[in-house]
């Protein structure tokens, strides 16, 4: 087959594909909005690649695209299902198995619980490790491969050998190798959390993951603070057998110096010997503070800044030798 008959085959296909796309639409506008899911039009990863006659690396950006506009519409309206997201990115990937870009922000769209993403971790782990398979010498995707692991399924010991496996090729940043010896010698803790969270704000150029790591470093500050002033308040509640009414009363006492703010500038509450946060929408993720029946937030929408007053308060530096 010539280049210009494979040309005219392949406009042919981009036309029907914008054919169909329009009648998709068409047939969806004409229907009540129940579901935002449209079916693939052709769901085989191979046969997609076969009628992209030679121009696999461009279906793969097309797909892509979709990939990204199907999470964000999905995101938008807080739903918790994400049915069509990994079948899209395994279109992707076997278009273009190269597409790294596909693989870190495919598998974080994969490993968040809904609304945040689709709740499927170990297939976000399946995906990185597919692009692992496909391109072993990038060191991000065994940081990736990493940090799902320790976040997302709590497994330290396979943290602790991706970040080791990363951390021995070419170019890798030399805090890899610091954070495998972190994980091998303890469970983890909240500042190996803060480590990843906080390497994860420097490293990605993406706005709403950014944000996104800066609420996660907001709840750890302030679910630590919380533990400590409620050490301080059970103290003063046994030394004095009377419970704290305020954080003036810690203040008084010689406990504290002054009263203590949360991150986003917030005064820390004391109500009859609990501490509380004293808005907890804007501190999304806390697990501690929260008034009594309050259930943590699992969505926040990352249009907008996080309520931070002193970000670099939060960064860690290294992690914590304890």
């Amino acid at each position: 087959m010539t280049r210009a008959q494979s040309a005219i085959l392949w406009l042919g296909f981009m036309a029907l594909m914008g054919i169909s796309a329009g009648l998709q639409r068409a047939l969806a506008s004409s229907q009540p909005a129940a579901s935002i899911d449209d079916p693939l039009y052709i769901s085989s990863p191979q046969v997609i690649r076969k009628l992209s006659l030679g121009y696999s690396g461009l279906m793969a950006d097309i797909y892509w695209t979709r990939v990204v506009q199907y999470f964000g519409t999905k995101h938008y309206v807080h739903s918790r299902r994400f049915d069509l997201l990994a079948p899209l990115l395994d279109i992707t990937t076997t278009l273009d198995p190269h597409l790294t870009i596909a693989y870190e922000y495919g598998s974080t769209f994969l490993a968040q619980r809904p609304p945040e993403g689709a709740g499927e971790p170990h297939l976000a782990v399946k995906l990185v490790e597919r692009g692992i398979s496909e391109d072993p010498s990038s060191w991000r995707l065994y940081y990736q491969l990493g940090f799902l692991y320790y976040i997302e399924l709590n497994d330290v010991k396979s943290a602790a050998k991706a970040f080791s496996d990363g951390s021995k090729i070419p170019g890798a940043q030399p805090w890899m190798k610091v954070m495998a010896a972190k994980l091998e010698s303890e469970s983890g803790d909240v500042n190996t959390a803060r480590f990843l969270w906080t390497k994860i704000y420097e490293t990605t150029e993406d706005p709403s993951i950014k944000r996104n790591a800066l609420r996660r470093l907001a709840a750890l500050r302030s679910d630590e603070d919380v533990s400590h002033l409620q050490a301080i308040a059970d103290d003063y509640g046994s030394r004095t057998h009377t419970k704290p009414q305020s954080m003036i009363d810690l203040v008084r006492a010689g406990y504290l110096q002054g009263v203590p703010l949360d991150p986003t500038g917030r005064p820390y509450q004391l109500i009859n010997g609990r501490v509380q946060v004293a808005d907890p929408d804007a501190l999304p993720f806390i697990t501690k503070g929260l008034p009594p029946g309050r259930q943590p937030t699992e969505f926040v929408s990352n249009d907008q800044a996080p309520d931070v007053k002193n970000p670099d308060d939060l960064f860690a530096t290294t992690p914590s030798n304890k």
